[in-house]
């Protein structure tokens, strides 16, 4: 799944720290607007209890996780649908993304300079906001005349779908809304995919908020205005504090659990963050388990068992007869998959079904 999320933010917002602590990559980090320039990729693993679970009722000689791609892009100023900063590299940057992980500021430091002069969440997130949507807008009027002129003219019939379509979009971005804030059928999907609207991108908001916000960054002010937005924008919020997060990152896992411990705080704000923005992307994950490899496959959702059985090989899709699966819920409550198969909790499906996140899947195929 060549799929990424876009992490995204005004300089100076914790983006490459934050980015750092996801994938240890080591991204340039300086208290100055555009430290980062060129986009970092890095690939993550995806923290899942589940292979775990399993790796324990049906030993493996090795566990395999998951992965997928964040990237780091460079911070955004007002004016960037202009020209300004790095604007059009950095709008780029972001139409190349699948997902947007929007960093927005939540803590106060002397030492560490704003943009803008002054830590305000909400005037932080409408500033990009404002961006993606004026470039969206300068899209949509780019294409317009053109379009509506095929449309008229020609009578072809993509030109007055796509025209059918700008018209539907270009009120609501006027108005300061995004593209996702429309609903859309099948076939105009087809279309608004094809264009590449930055906002019709799925946003995930983070909050980076102070280390002593961690147990319950619900009780600041700052990280509440970012969670009240995010709300209107019908998104997630996630509050975790990027720096801390970094140092985490970096400790023996018996050192991490006292520090997240004495934190009061269960887990890694960054597994939640890993977590949550996989899901945003529409990615799930299946489990091959025992012999010599326990693995977690990603799989987008929606996908039948053939093109599942495709990921681990082409040839398993080629000759797909079917797919022997056990549910996660089941092999957890049973406790091994003799007692699985003893309640009947074995099923094999054909080349209809729709594979499920934690499935357990044992593929039949003939070449």
């Amino acid at each position: 799944m060549s799929l990424t999320a876009g992490i995204v933010g005004l300089p100076n917002v914790g983006k490459s720290t934050l980015f750092n602590a996801i994938t240890k990559a080591g991204a340039q980090m300086a208290n100055y607007p555009f430290a980062t320039i060129e986009p970092n990729v890095g690939v993550v693993e995806v923290p899942d209890v589940r292979l775990v679970r399993i790796q324990e009722i049906e030993p493996a000689d090795k566990v395999v996780p998951t992965t997928f791609e964040f990237t780091d892009i460079a911070g955004i100023v007002k004016g960037a649908s202009k020209g300004e900063g790095l604007g059009n590299k950095f709008l780029e940057n972001i139409r190349q993304t699948d997902a947007i992980i929007q960093v927005v500021r939540a803590f106060e430091d002397s030492e560490i300079t704003h943009v803008s002069g002054k830590v305000d969440p909400l005037e932080d997130i409408e500033t990009l906001n404002t961006e993606l949507i004026i470039a969206d807008l300068d899209h949509v009027n780019n294409r317009y005349s053109k379009v509506e002129k095929a449309a008229v003219n020609s009578k072809d019939k993509e030109a007055i779908a796509e025209y059918q379509l700008l018209k539907k979009i270009k009120p609501v971005l006027e108005a300061g809304e995004p593209v996702r804030s429309l609903e859309f059928d099948t076939d105009e999907a087809k279309i608004v995919h094809g264009l590449f609207f930055l906002t019709d991108k799925p946003m995930l908001y983070v909050a980076n908020i102070a280390e002593d916000d961690m147990a319950d960054p619900s009780q600041s002010p700052l990280y509440q205005v970012v969670a009240d937005y995010a709300a209107k924008d019908h998104a997630e919020v996630i509050g975790l504090a990027a720096k801390t997060e970094e140092e985490i990152s970096e400790m023996a896992e018996s050192d991490k659990a006292d520090f997240l411990e004495m934190a009061g705080v269960q887990e890694a704000g960054l597994n939640r963050l890993i977590r949550t923005a996989y899901h945003l992307l529409g990615l799930r994950t299946f489990f091959t388990a025992g012999g010599k490899e326990t693995r977690a496959w990603t799989f987008k959702a929606g996908m039948k068992a053939p093109q599942v059985a495709g990921i681990i090989h082409s040839d398993f899709e080629r000759g797909f007869i079917r797919a022997e699966t056990v549910s996660y819920t089941d092999l957890d409550q049973l406790g091994s998959m003799a007692a699985v198969k003893a309640a009947g909790k074995l099923r094999s499906e054909g080349k209809e079904y729709l594979v499920a996140d934690g499935d357990i899947i044992n593929f039949r195929f003939n070449v």
